[in-house]
């Protein structure tokens, strides 16, 4: 049977590749006590459940590689994935460990495009709060990103939604992202440039997501789960109470975020 090739062009489009930009929490691990590693995991999860559920990972174990020290990457994975988070990436491992990475289903993610970014990023700093085994990071201090050829102008263009963003709703703008609405608890809204939300912010709010440290986020009712400014973050309990339900600005100070009225 012959093939007519107008009819094909004619076909709906079934699938399309894009390139895009893929920012992803990092365990950045400093010890191989496997017990050490689950139980600062768990401590972390419980303090903001919500950030971290069904959240996908990057897995730094450069330290202990340059450091010649053992780690178990199989029963690191498994401990991982019995948590709410994913293992996605690894970076740093040893030519075994990345080829066991890739039949577990991770991807490898090079050292040296790390550093290429790092430097293109000017050498981003990570978030404060951490524990003795592990470091939760945001990836703009090392971020995986699917097309590193795409330079981005310095003005890059704002994202305005006038709707409320419900529980669940992930936003991301790759300049300001103004919303004229509620944020509410279960939401994320990320953005390399400010943020600013006209109305209840109650759920997560990450402004210089890829490390633009003189971010800011506005808001004129303040119940935040998580504020964060280029990694530098904060969870509820962190937050003044005379803070809550109040205009506030958050911007980054002498590495510490600094909430302040408006």
């Amino acid at each position: 049977m012959s093939t007519d090739s107008s009819a094909i062009s004619t076909q709906k489009t079934v699938i399309e590749f894009k390139s895009s930009t893929f920012v992803v929490p990092a365990i950045i691990i400093h010890s191989a006590d496997l017990t050490q590693i689950g139980d600062s995991i768990n401590h972390k999860i419980k303090q903001t459940p919500e950030f971290f559920k069904n959240s996908p990972v990057l897995i730094d174990i450069q330290n202990l590689s340059t450091k010649q020290v053992s780690l178990n990457l199989a029963s690191l994975l498994k401990l991982i994935r019995a948590t709410t988070l994913i293992p996605i990436a690894l970076r740093g491992g040893t030519a075994e460990q990345n080829q066991l990475a890739l039949k577990s289903g991770l991807f490898i993610q090079s050292l040296q495009a790390t550093l290429d970014a790092d430097k293109s990023l000017q050498a981003i700093p990570t978030m404060q709060h951490t524990v003795s085994a592990v470091i939760i990071t945001d990836t703009a201090h090392s971020p995986i990103r699917t097309d590193r050829r795409k330079v981005k102008s310095s003005a890059a263009i704002s994202k305005i939604v006038t709707s409320p963003v419900r529980s669940g709703q992930r936003l991301y703008s790759e300049g300001d992202l103004i919303i004229m609405a509620h944020v509410s608890a279960g939401a994320e809204i990320m953005a390399e440039g400010n943020i600013h939300v006209y109305g209840s912010l109650r759920g997560r709010a990450l402004a210089g997501v890829m490390g633009k440290t003189e971010s800011r986020i506005f808001c004129t009712d303040c119940q935040a789960e998580l504020i964060s400014i280029a990694g530098n973050y904060k969870v509820t309990d962190d937050l003044d109470p005379t803070m809550q339900h109040k205009p506030v600005q958050i911007y980054l100070q002498d590495q510490a975020l600094i909430i302040k009225e408006l």
